[in-house]
């Protein structure tokens, strides 16, 4: 996970950046090369994705990864994609 994290997120120190590991696997889920996300997908495995998907803030994903991520875990069916998450103002 460290080298991900160091990868990924490049305004963190990789030590930094591990102490927050749900960041790192959506970074890695939003813009991983294909080697990376293989690897992740290896690691963590498909329930841990799926948590970090169900908890994902605002920004985290672009709309072709949320789409992605959605379909591949089994998360949404053709067309019926929920909506990306929000920010909210008070």
């Amino acid at each position: 996970m460290k080298r991900l994290a160091g990868k990924y997120i490049w305004w963190k120190t990789p030590d930094e950046a591990v102490d927050m590991p749900e960041r790192v696997i959506a970074q890695v889920m939003n813009i991983g090369d294909y080697a990376d996300v293989q690897q992740l997908v290896h690691q963590a495995g498909d329930d841990v994705l799926r948590e970090v998907i169900a908890h994902a803030q605002a920004g985290q994903f672009d709309p072709r990864s949320w789409a992605y991520w959605h379909y591949r875990l089994g998360l949404a069916r053709v067309d019926h994609v929920p909506p990306m998450p929000e920010r909210r103002f008070a």
